[in-house]
């Protein structure tokens, strides 16, 4: 059952998931900051940011300026979230060349989220997709809600299959299942993500969140299922803005640890990660949700008992 194998790769949407919900307004220089202390643990694929509009997601008014300021470090991925065409014309303008450009799988998620009906969302969002295609950017689509809505409840898998289908039609490079509103079960997580990683996605991908506890649990099912692309957050940081009580996502550095014990490589240092959730503690006055960031590592390596 757990006989697992491979590398897994963590995105980390500490600065874009984590921060859009925060009244704090956090500086260039000090997103930066985070840039820098992920890279040095060894994060892949860092987040940035995402094109919206800032009258509705203020802590996003300058992702474009942050893509500016950072000096890409060689074997790491820079990516940003956009929902529209504004959206990505910002996002070619700085010169973003990985994105995720998703909808939802709920009409009232969808009508909250961007003002639009699936339908209409859908229909708005295949010409950015062709166009992010067009112009060489490796694309991510996603599918919010897909595992539960918190206005809806149930998502029809089917639904969520059809809507994967036509993202893989579209020829894109990753398909991301969100459970946004953290209502999947690991059952759930693993029939769904091993039909789709069999028969449609091209890389399928998960972003878990942790409203109900069950974050981690969903992520081994996932794991079980063959996925090998997950999304968390620095210190469990995160929650959709248009969803009351959505909390946090998976915390990366539990994520990672996770990953270790049971034999994947993430190539990121939990441990160094330490300081990084302590650093934002601090800037936002609160202890937040993850574990690994608050327990001390264990005297041995757990998986072959050996000190170190």
């Amino acid at each position: 059952m757990y006989d697992m194998s491979g590398d897994v790769l963590i995105e980390d949407e500490f600065l874009r998931d984590g921060l859009q919900n925060e009244r704090r307004l956090f500086s260039i220089p000090e997103k930066l900051e985070f840039v820098t202390a992920l890279e040095q643990a060894g994060v892949r694929r860092i987040q940035l940011g995402s094109f919206v509009h800032p009258k509705w997601v203020p802590q996003m008014a300058d992702t474009d300026a942050l893509f500016d300021a950072i000096t890409p470090k060689p074997g790491v991925t820079y990516t940003a979230l956009v929902l529209n065409k504004a959206g990505l014309d910002r996002a070619l303008a700085v010169g973003v060349r990985h994105l995720s450009i998703s909808i939802s799988a709920s009409e009232t998620h969808s009508q909250k989220n961007t003002n639009r009906s699936i339908a209409e969302a859908r229909a708005a969002i295949a010409p950015v997709i062709e166009k992010a295609l067009s112009e060489g950017v490796i694309v991510r689509a996603g599918i919010q809600s897909a595992l539960g809505c918190g206005f809806e409840g149930r998502i029809d898998p089917a639904h969520v299959i059809e809507i994967a289908r036509f993202f893989a039609d579209m020829g894109v490079h990753e398909i991301n299942l969100a459970d946004t509103a953290g209502l999947a079960n690991p059952k759930q997580v693993y029939e769904l993500a091993t039909y789709l990683e069999g028969r449609i996605a091209p890389d399928l991908s998960l972003h878990l969140h942790d409203t109900r506890g069950m974050g981690m649990a969903n992520m081994v099912a996932g794991l079980q299922a063959g996925v090998r692309i997950f999304d968390a957050a620095l210190g469990g940081l995160g929650g959709c803005p248009f969803i009351p009580k959505a909390t946090g996502n998976i915390a990366t550095e539990d994520a990672a640890f996770a990953c270790g014990e049971l034999g994947l490589d993430t190539g990121i240092d939990w441990k160094a990660l330490r300081p990084v959730v302590a650093r934002a503690e601090t800037l936002l006055d609160r202890v937040l949700p993850g574990r690994m960031g608050h327990v001390a590592p264990p005297p041995w390596d757990l998986s072959t008992g050996e000190s170190v």
